[in-house]
């Protein structure tokens, strides 16, 4: 089912009883906003002029009721309240209170309404937006690779931003300022009917050639919307296609691409503003020209006596709140059509051909019975957008449990057959059955459950190794969460009222069943046993090491890693090894660790204690002039300064030795060489503030024992080591959770494990210190059982966007790993060990059908000869099953297949 095409249709539809609401609001404001209309006027002859008082002392009748249409159901008035008799100065008061209530009340009225409208706006708007990105949640898998994803998302949260302000406006507005116009120029008719008119006039020709002027604008808004969507598409793809970009030095060719569509939009906006301006101008010409009117004929009528000065007074105020509203009207009218056509542009992006059934996909759907039976493929043809066949009248049958080889060159048909089968693609025509079932008709619970698809360039999300791991199992919510944590009762309420699914995002997801785990407390088990099997244990060892814990919610661990820290001092002495890691210790200085390091002796907790914003930081700067080393810092800065310059003065950017050296990246050497020729020029002390504060953050880098210039000598370290106490004090004063400090027999929680374990630094220069510290570090915790803690905290690994931390082959293991845990009956992967070499191709596969027997298997191999490990092999050849069968019978009949082998 398509979207509403008419923004008020849509509205309408999703909104009717709280537009109904608002428009009863805006009918009841409208007597108030007339009676504070005429009040100036009642003010003006009564209180001020003292019209119908009679003389000193003389008093009229306030606030006197008669029953409306009294006279005429009656034959007289029929008087309902003979009112208050006030003498001219209290009369002149009441109005006046009466006046000062009637604009509250307005005011009132406008907070109310303008306060409903808007959040009726934002409700509509995350409705839209809600059912926009659902809607690509259901797009088909050639429609998602036919979008750009940043097209897509500025759309979702730029373009139907406007939406949200115009979705409160559509009936309420029009009727609301309408409502006031008329009221405003009925009044100025009832005051002089001459003055009406004129007022009249003016308007209607604002409504009828302003919205002609503007015409134009809209078309160039369109252009604009559109010109500027294409640019962040554009911009998406410099970013997917940056290592292209570099590889073939087309980096000006961007710019000029970005330069031509930067100069349309230019364009376009500034006849945009130019249109623009000029309506405004000739809004606000016609706006002064009618006061003129009303000054020049009002005042004659005035003076002739057929307009008393009160009704002119009333008559000018009232027009001062008329152009406003049709001001407004005008501007509502325009954004209509705006907003239209930026509706009509985004939903059109949003309606292909084919969307998933959103019942498919439904919450509430069983994955049923687990698939069991033949595999069934039946003339299984696809065709392309354009109608070229991808696969031609494929057939084979295989039981669900068998393990199968798909091969087949580039372009054989492979990778469309591998989605086929995982139910991501339906086909053009023919069948495929699993167990008597459909595959393009099962739904989602059931693909996503069943089947596992692996695929070449699996995603991974942004988060940790174990959440990515998880992910497969996140079906619908499994166990509610506690109260405390969960989505509050209103904010449940505003997501149905939204149209927004009632879902929980902090209810547990995780289909702990599915793994074979009974809960939280043994999911990590089935978690490593998965990464055992993708041979991802050493890399989660890896990660494990680099990672923190907190040792207030684990003290076990923090324990474990303490007795870690003593045993590898005594396994180092008992080796010979100790002198291959420096410790840490309080009144000493590590000439294998950086000034930074030395100098706060711990581990920053804030950023503004990390290395490379010391030299910023002021309570370190304030100790470093307390134990006068400002001076010395500068001069060493100096020193680093000229050796880094001589060092790289011929050696290109990107040179090994700018990270050996990382006092200075080769973006800033330009500025520190003008630095230095100034230093040798006019000395240091002609060197401005900028210059000394540069040269001053180079000495935290600096390792002795690393970069070898002299500069940390016996004297200095001692200096160093006086002002690290120094420091230790200010801080444990003023801000202690700045530096978690070094402690000899304390955990370290904003430390790494490896850096708690060795609670020191490597020696430098040293052969062979870091792979013997590793053996040894791996012993150490083997020999305490604390090998699997580490892997586990490797878990939260986090693996950045689009697993962009991880290489190539750690992430098609991830996937894999993901794929498995979930323990679906038939696992498909579709080249998704392609990045390994050969020896690492075998483990994995080996191992994974070793994992999975009698469970089925299908896999397409980069590799033909690999399959000799798989029960049944399909060989694709331009979109054909050309040939199938065993290994064996392949290699003794086949031709096609020994073809494969032979050339690989």
């Amino acid at each position: 089912m398509g979207m509403e095409p008419n923004i008020f249709k849509y509205v309408w539809h999703h909104s009717r009883p709280e537009q109904l609401f608002i428009l009863l609001l805006v009918i009841v404001s409208l007597p108030f906003y007339y009676f504070s209309l005429n009040l100036p006027k009642q003010i003006v002859n009564q209180g001020i002029q003292g019209q119908g008082f009679d003389g000193p002392g003389a008093t009229q009748p306030f606030f006197r009721l008669h029953m409306p249409f009294g006279e005429s159901l009656f034959g007289e008035p029929v008087l309902l309240f003979d009112g208050l008799s006030l003498a001219q100065a209290d009369m002149l008061t009441a109005l006046s209170l009466v006046f000062l209530s009637l604009v509250i009340v307005n005011g009132l009225f406008k907070f109310v309404i303008n306060t409903r409208k808007g959040r009726l706006g934002e409700r509509l708007l995350r409705r839209l937006r809600y059912e926009l990105s659902d809607r690509i949640l259901r797009f088909p898998l050639p429609q998602i690779r036919r979008v750009k994803p940043s097209e897509m998302a500025t759309m979702i949260k730029d373009e139907v931003e406007p939406l949200g302000g115009f979705i409160g406006d559509a009936f309420a507005t029009p009727i609301f300022l309408g409502g006031q116009a008329l009221t405003a120029l009925a009044f100025i008719m009832v005051q002089s009917i001459w003055l009406g008119l004129v007022a009249a006039a003016v308007v209607l020709f604002q409504a009828f050639l302003i919205p002609r002027l503007r015409r134009r604008i809209l078309v160039l808004g369109r252009e604009r919307q559109l010109t500027a969507r294409m640019l962040a598409g554009r911009i998406g793809e410099l970013i997917d296609g940056a290592v292209e970009i570099h590889a073939n030095d087309t980096t000006n060719y961007e710019r000029a691409d970005l330069t031509a569509r930067l100069g349309r939009i230019f364009k376009i906006r500034y006849e945009i503003y130019q249109r623009k301006f000029f309506v405004k101008f000739l809004n606000n010409l016609l706006a002064q020209i009618t006061p003129f009117m009303f000054y020049l004929g009002g005042g004659l009528l005035a003076i002739t006596g057929h307009l008393d000065i009160g009704a002119l007074v009333a008559v000018i105020a009232a027009y001062k709140d008329l152009p406003a509203p049709i001001k407004e009207l005008i501007n509502w009218d325009q954004q209509r059509l705006d907003v239209q056509i930026k509706y009509e542009q985004v939903i059109e992006q949003f309606q292909p051909p084919a969307l998933i059934d959103p019942q498919r996909q439904a919450v509430e759907n069983d994955p049923g019975a687990p698939l069991e039976g033949p595999l069934v493929a039946s003339a299984l043809s696809l065709l392309d957008e354009n109608d070229i066949p991808l696969l031609r009248s494929v057939s084979f049958t295989a039981e669900s449990t068998q393990h199968i080889a798909v091969v087949g060159q580039s372009g054989s048909g492979m990778e469309q057959l591998s989605l086929l089968l995982a139910g991501l693609l339906e086909p053009s025509s023919g069948s495929l059955r699993i167990g008597g079932h459909d595959v393009d008709a099962l739904p989602a619970a059931v693909t996503g459950r069943r089947i596992s698809y692996v695929g070449q360039n699996a995603y991974h999300f942004t988060g940790s190794l174990r959440n990515n791991l998880l992910y497969g199992l996140k079906h619908r919510p499994v166990i509610s969460a506690d109260p405390e944590h969960s989505t509050s009762a209103f904010d449940k309420a505003e997501s149905r009222r939204s149209g927004n699914p009632d879902l929980d995002i902090h209810d547990d997801w995780i289909d702990y069943h599915a793994a074979g785990a009974e809960g939280e407390a043994d999911i990590t088990e089935r978690m490593l046993d998965v990464l055992s099997t993708v041979d991802l244990v050493d890399d989660a060892y890896r990660f494990g090491l680099t990672g923190t814990i907190d040792p207030v919610s684990k003290p076990d661990v923090a324990d474990g890693i303490l007795m870690a820290r003593a045993a590898i001092i005594e396994r180092l002495a008992t080796s010979g090894n100790e002198d291959l890691v420096i410790r840490f210790e309080a009144d000493a200085y590590n000439f294998n660790a950086s000034v930074a390091e030395n100098l706060l002796f711990g581990t920053p907790r804030r950023h503004d204690f990390v290395s490379e914003e010391l030299a910023s930081n002021e309570t370190v700067r304030v100790i470093l002039r307390e134990a006068g080393l400002t001076d010395n810092f500068v001069t060493m800065g100096v020193t680093i300064a000229k050796t880094m310059v001589e060092i790289f003065a011929d050696l290109p950017p990107g040179h090994p030795f700018f990270e050996q050296f990382s006092f200075i990246s080769d973006d800033d050497l330009p500025e520190f060489r003008t630095i230095v020729t100034r230093v040798d020029n006019l000395g240091v002390e002609a060197l401005d503030k900028a210059a000394r504060q540069l040269l001053l953050g180079l000495p935290f880098k600096y390792v002795e024992a690393r970069h070898r210039l002299g500069l940390v000598d016996e004297s200095m370290a001692e200096r160093l080591i006086d002002a690290r106490r120094r420091l230790a004090e200010r801080l444990e004063r003023d801000c202690p959770d700045a530096v978690e400090f070094y402690r000899a027999d304390a955990y370290n929680a904003a430390a790494s494990l490896q850096d708690n374990i060795l609670f020191g630094r490597l020696a430098y220069g040293q052969a062979q210190a870091e792979e013997t510290i590793g053996r040894t570090l791996l012993e150490v915790l083997d020999d305490l059982g604390l090998r699997k803690t580490v892997i586990e905290v490797g878990l939260d690994y986090n693996v950045g966007i689009g697993g962009g931390r991880l290489s190539a082959g750690q992430r098609q293991k991830l996937a894999i790993g993901r794929a498995l845990l979930k323990n679906p009956d038939l696992l498909i992967v579709n080249e998704a060990a392609s990045v390994l070499d050969r020896s690492s191709q075998v483990r994995l596969i080996e191992s994974i059908l070793e994992r999975r027997k009698g469970r089925g298997v299908i896999w397409t191999l980069q590799r033909p000869e690999l399959a000799s490990r798989f029960e049944m092999i399909l060989v694709m050849g331009n979109g054909r099953l050309v040939e199938q069968g065993s290994y064996q019978d392949l290699q003794e009949k086949g031709t096609t297949f020994k073809t494969l082998v032979a050339a690989e």
